[in-house]
């Protein structure tokens, strides 16, 4: 079984092994609990499902026919006139390769989904993509490379010499299963290695793959880079100086602005800041932007230097390198746009999170709000075995309860206010707290937004990235509710919440699309894929949300010739461009 391998307890900032100051969101645990991944028979007809109304078989599901031709929609309700472009689509599309499964869902191969909105009708397509992980995979008919949370299938026609050697030979680590983002006029699939690949919007073709690292000195990026108002696209990755690994902030200007170059041949670095462990650097997946600064938010959660090594050597899955310190702190670094440098340094009680909702300035402040987690379990959630055998695990849904949570960074704090313990955040309609520690750190407290799980949240991203806000959209993350398919808009200036969910109904994460001359920042709709439980497997569809009332407009629904599986994260791209303008 592979865990997150606890470490030897390891003091904080200030010295201490333990915070001073507690919150009531996120109480502490002194040890993790982890599913245990021995195989657990299928529940019977007769056996008491812990989750009845949790279908995770959406996610397990391999697509066996793409859609290459597009499908048409059958419409109910109205698609707006005004809404013409490309919703696509990434996530894990096969589990089987061979007579091999995978053992993660993060190591499902690609698979991308297109919903073509025109003039009120709406088609769908799905295609594989053609990383060399897939070819390979194909190829061989198993499963060649080690993966993040699977260990690769030796050739069985290999002696053991040849199988020493290939264990040696890591092979590619570019199946880009996570997400996709516009770099000028081009769009590109991302995983969490430095190789990306060039999808055609219209036809789900993988034209290209581009390996960043030719470009810039980078060990790996995230798969959620930012994509300003004027084109530029930002990324955190992990770069190795002569001094220890440094986790840097990489730029590619709009095309327009590059003298004829690619957005990858004028790349640069335009901040650096070293990891805080030279031998454990943070795992990220993704960063925060704001006017002036970017926010890098070194979780304990480590990718160990010598683990990694020895992983390679005994070819064992990477998930083996990560390390948790629950007795540490989550270091949030303030860096200065202008200059590059660590400007502002912040301490919070250890907790795990993979995506920030949002981050801005207002009144000598940082908020930044993310949905966090106790601990990295839900990790330990995905892999497939757990995922079957989840009705009988009583601690499943605590492992996925994760929270929204608003932490503000006092810029400017009263050196005078240290020696008394006097909370140094003053915002109306916050309860989020910071507090000098006794070595002059400041430790922040967050306000919990809403007790609501949500995961891959989304804003109104062309207007409100980096500025103050009041909505985000999500889909839940508590496998206990009636219904897990719902999907959230949260009020976090009146922590309210709207919610839409239907039976037997999976949608994915929900994107903003903003109306034509809106007003107002929920001007506009919601659009997400469908994916149906059950029997129902060979069914997507596109839902069309009002996102002000949060009422249903319309969708486009598709009976597709294979299983859709759910999928992950996507961009929309209006019709005529895949790029953001001013």
């Amino acid at each position: 079984m592979h865990k997150f391998r606890e470490m030897e307890n390891r003091k904080g900032p200030s010295g201490q092994t333990s915070p001073i100051f507690t919150w009531s969101p996120l109480p502490q645990r002194k040890q993790m609990s982890f599913i245990k991944r021995e195989k657990i028979s299928s529940p019977s007809n007769k056996e008491t499902k812990l989750y009845p109304n949790c279908d995770a078989n959406v996610w397990l599901r391999s697509c066996e026919e793409e859609v290459i031709g597009p499908l048409q929609g059958k419409i109910t309700g109205d698609i707006p006139n005004w809404l013409n472009g490309s919703l696509i689509r990434n996530g894990p599309g096969l589990l089987k390769v061979g007579d091999h499964e995978f053992a993660h869902l993060f190591d499902s191969l690609a698979l991308l989904h297109r919903f073509g909105i025109k003039n009120g009708e709406v088609t769908y397509q799905c295609r594989f993509l053609r990383s060399e992980t897939f070819k390979q995979m194909f190829t061989a008919k198993r499963i060649v490379t080690t993966q993040f949370g699977t260990k690769s299938v030796p050739d069985p026609c290999h002696t053991i010499f040849q199988r020493i050697a290939a264990m040696f030979n890591v092979g590619p680590l570019d199946n880009s299963m996570i997400s996709v983002y516009p770099f000028g006029d081009e769009l590109y699939a991302f995983g969490e290695t430095p190789i990306i690949h060039k999808v055609n919007p219209e036809s789900l073709n993988t034209e290209d793959a581009v390996d960043v690292r030719n470009y810039i000195s980078i060990v790996n990026h995230t798969s959620h880079p930012h994509v300003m108002q004027d084109g530029a696209v930002y990324n955190i990755g992990i770069s190795l100086y002569t001094t220890g690994p440094h986790h840097i902030i990489i730029c590619f200007p709009k095309k327009s602005k590059c003298g004829g170059k690619t957005m990858f041949e004028n790349a640069r670095i335009v901040a650096s800041v070293p990891a805080r462990w030279p031998f454990h650097p943070s795992y990220m997946h993704t960063f925060g932007v704001t006017e002036n600064y970017f926010i890098i938010v070194e979780q304990p959660l480590s990718i160990s230097v010598p683990s990694a090594l020895k992983t390679k050597l005994q070819n064992e899955p990477l998930i083996g390198c990560l390390k948790w310190y629950q007795d540490e702190y989550t270091q949030f670094n303030v860096v200065s746009k202008t200059l590059g440098i660590l400007s502002y340094k912040f301490f919070a009680k250890a907790f795990f999170y993979l995506h920030i909702i949002n981050q801005y300035e207002t009144d000598n402040y940082i908020v930044i709000d993310i949905c966090v987690y106790r601990d990295p379990g839900m990790l330990e959630c995905m892999y497939i075995d757990s995922m079957k055998s989840m009705q009988q695990n009583p601690d499943y849904a605590k492992m996925f309860r994760g929270r929204p949570a608003r932490f503000v960074l006092p810029l400017k704090p009263d050196p005078m206010e240290a020696d008394i313990g006097k909370n140094l955040v003053s915002l109306e309609n916050c309860s989020a707290k910071a507090y000098y520690l006794p070595t002059g750190d400041i430790l922040v407290v967050p306000e919990r937004i809403c007790n609501l799980g949500c995961e891959t949240p989304r804003i109104n991203y062309e207007n409100s990235l980096g500025k103050p806000y009041r909505y985000f959209y999500a889909i839940s993350s508590d496998v206990d509710r009636a219904n897990p398919g719902t999907i959230v808009k949260i009020d976090a200036q009146t922590k309210t919440a709207q919610t839409w969910c239907e039976e037997n109904c999976y949608p994915s994460e929900p994107i903003f699309v903003a109306s034509p001359n809106s007003k107002f920042e929920d001007d506009g709709i919601i659009l997400a894929a469908m994916v149906w439980g059950g029997e129902d497997a060979n069914h997507a569809g596109l839902l069309i949300l009002d996102a002000k009332t949060f009422k249903e407009i319309g969708r486009a629904e598709f009976i597709t010739p294979g299983p859709v599986p759910k999928c992950l994260h996507g961009w929309f791209l209006p019709k005529g461009k895949t790029e953001i303008e001013n």
